[in-house]
C-alpha cells in the first residue's frame, strides 16, 4: 500500500495574494526635512519632480513699485515758473514734475511773501505810513502771480454762487468776464487784506513782513495739499489735471505740517503768545482752505485751476486776519 501522501490540490486552497496576506510596507518619510543624498526613491514610487530654487525670470521687466520722480531742481522750477511770474525757466511739465513741484509750493510762497514784505518795509522807511504799505505789500502778490489767483477767485464764486449744476457752473467759470459774485468777493478779500496788513504794520514792520510771509507760505501749501491723491480734476484740461491726485497724503501731510512749525518758528522773537498765534493762523489758514476744497469737490466735482487760486486767496485772507487777534 502506498503511503505516499498526495500532493496539495491547488483549486482547493486559496489563491496567494502577497498584497492582502502581507502588503508591502510603505516608505517611511525621513523625519529629517532635508533628504539624504545618498538615498534613492523606492521601485515603483512616482518620481516627483524637483522644483527649482527660485521662479524663472520673466521675458520682461515689471514695473517699478514706484513711477520715477523728478529731482528736486525741476520741482522748485516747476512751482515758481506755474505760480509765479519770477524768472525761473522751467525744464520739465510733465507728471512727475508737478509731484515735485506741488511739494515744493511754498517755497514760491515765500518768495512772494518775502518780496511784498520788502516793498512795504521801503514804504515804511521813506515815510508812507501803515496803510499805504498794506495796499503795496497786498498788491505785489497780485503782480507777481499776474492776478490768476485772484482771477481764479473771481470765477470760482461766479460758479459757486450761480446754483446751477457742475457742468454749467464749469462753463461760467471758464467765461472771461466777471460775475457780480466775483466783484463781491474781490473786493471783501482784498479789503481784508490791506485792513488785515495795516493793523500788523501798525506795531512795527517786523510784524507787517512776517504777517506777509505767513501768508504767501500758507497760501501754497493749501494748494499743495489740494493737489493731493484723492482729489480728482473737474476738467481734463488746465493746471487743475496737471496737478490733481499728484500729491501723496504722506508727503502733503508732511509738508503741511513743516508749514505749520515754521510759521510758528518765525515769531520766536515775538514770545510765546506769538508762536502759539502764527502756528493757530497757519492752522487756520489750512482749515478754511480745505473747505471751500471740500465744498468745490462736491459742487464741481474736483478742482481746477481757478480752484487752485480760490484756495490760496481763502488761505492768505484768513491768516492775515487770524494774525491780528490778541
Amino acid at each position: 500500500m502506498d503511503t505516499t501522501p498526495e500532493p496539495p490540490q491547488p483549486r482547493s486552497q486559496p489563491s496567494a495574494r502577497p498584497r492582502e496576506a502581507e502588503p508591502e510596507p510603505k516608505p517611511e518619510r525621513p523625519e529629517s526635512s532635508e533628504p539624504s543624498e545618498s538615498s534613492e526613491p523606492p521601485e515603483g514610487a512616482e518620481q516627483q519632480p524637483e522644483r527649482p530654487e527660485h521662479p524663472p525670470r520673466p521675458d520682461y521687466d515689471p514695473p517699478p513699485a514706484h513711477a520715477p520722480r523728478a529731482p528736486w531742481s525741476d520741482g522748485v522750477r516747476f512751482a515758481f515758473g506755474t505760480l509765479t511770474v519770477l524768472p525761473v525757466r522751467g525744464t520739465r511739465w510733465d507728471r512727475e514734475a508737478a509731484h515735485a513741484g506741488m511739494l515744493c509750493a511754498p517755497l514760491a510762497g515765500l518768495a512772494v511773501g518775502l518780496c511784498a514784505a520788502a516793498v512795504g518795509g521801503v514804504l515804511l522807511f521813506l515815510g508812507g505810513g501803515p496803510l499805504l504799505a498794506a495796499v503795496a505789500t497786498a498788491a505785489i502778490p497780485a503782480v507777481l502771480t499776474r492776478g490768476l489767483h485772484l482771477d481764479g477767485l473771481a470765477d470760482t464764486a461766479d460758479g459757486l454762487g450761480s446754483g446751477k449744476p457742475a457742468e454749467d457752473a464749469l462753463r461760467i467759470m471758464k467765461r472771461s468776464d466777471i460775475g457780480p459774485f466775483g466783484v463781491i468777493t474781490l473786493l471783501f478779500v482784498l479789503f481784508g487784506q490791506v485792513a488785515a496788513l495795516a493793523e500788523l504794520y501798525g506795531e512795527d514792520w517786523a510784524h507787517g513782513a512776517v504777517g506777509a510771509a505767513v501768508a504767501g507760505v500758507t497760501a501754497r501749501c493749501a494748494l499743495t495739499l489740494a493737489a493731493r491723491v484723492g482729489v480728482p480734476a473737474a476738467r481734463p484740461e488746465g493746471l487743475g489735471a496737471a496737478v490733481a491726485g499728484s500729491v501723496p497724503w504722506r508727503s502733503a501731510g508732511v509738508v503741511a505740517a513743516v508749514t505749520v512749525v515754521g510759521c510758528a518758528a518765525v515769531a520766536v522773537p515775538f514770545g510765546p503768545y506769538a508762536v502759539v498765534g502764527h502756528a493757530f493762523a497757519a492752522l487756520a489758514a489750512l482749515a478754511a482752505a480745505e473747505l471751500l476744497l471740500h465744498h468745490c469737490h462736491r459742487r464741481l466735482g474736483g478742482v481746477t485751476g481757478d480752484v487752485f487760486g480760490a484756495l490760496a486767496e481763502t488761505a492768505a485772507t484768513t491768516a492775515l486776519v487770524v494774525l491780528t487777534f490778541g
